[in-house]
């Protein structure tokens, strides 16, 4: 008896749900969710309208995929970029800059994220354990007295991981409603006065 034929397009395959991802990320960045199809996004990825569907049953579905591979990606960058305070400012004012490239994908990541706020949301999950994570890292940043008294006295890396987020968060959605808004700057100023003036931030420009 001969083999079995191989799945063919329709293997799931994290190759292939990668192109995919891809494809929609491009299109959703491109077009707009609400104008962007699942048939131009199978377009894009190479694959049929049937093939896509049997990885994502629908846009919602790859939306939520396409925003937690960004933040991945970013959370990858990261980890890689910034091992100490004083990369944490040109670190966030690259990452504004590359965030304003996309537009729509931070107004989608914002409009998830707000409801995911719903516990019985599908995302609900995902945004909790990703905050959560984020403040571990950004706590773990920390690991000693001497690293700690880098910042400002009388402000804990607790309570600096949730203001990091605030900040964050709150300067992205005032760009998308005006995006003639300065966002690089507020956050090159908001670590220098999370953190003592010894601290290097790239300079406003």
């Amino acid at each position: 008896m001969g083999q079995a034929k191989s799945r063919g397009p329709y293997a799931k395959t994290p190759a292939r749900k990668a192109e995919i991802v891809r494809a929609a990320r491009d299109s959703f960045a491109e077009r707009g969710y609400a104008n962007s199809s699942l048939r131009d996004i199978a377009e894009r990825a190479g694959i049929t309208h049937a093939g896509l569907l049997h990885h994502f049953h629908n846009k919602d579905e790859l939306l939520a995929e396409v925003l937690a591979d960004r933040d991945s990606e970013e959370w990858r960058q990261g980890l890689d970029e910034v091992d100490s305070p004083d990369q944490l400012g040109p670190y966030l004012a690259e990452l504004m800059r590359r965030h304003q490239h996309t537009p729509e994908l931070m107004r989608l990541w914002i409009e998830l994220a707000a409801a995911a706020s719903r516990p019985d949301h599908p995302a609900h999950t995902y945004f909790v354990e990703r905050y959560e994570r984020s403040r571990a890292q950004f706590v773990g940043g920390f690991p000693d007295e001497t690293s700690r008294g880098r910042l400002r006295e009388g402000v804990s890396p607790e309570s600096a991981a949730v203001l990091f987020q605030a900040v964050l968060n709150g300067l992205q959605l005032q760009w998308v409603l005006d995006q003639e808004l300065d966002i690089v700057g507020p956050v090159t100023d908001f670590v220098r006065l999370l953190f003592e003036q010894d601290t290097e931030v790239p300079p406003r420009s």
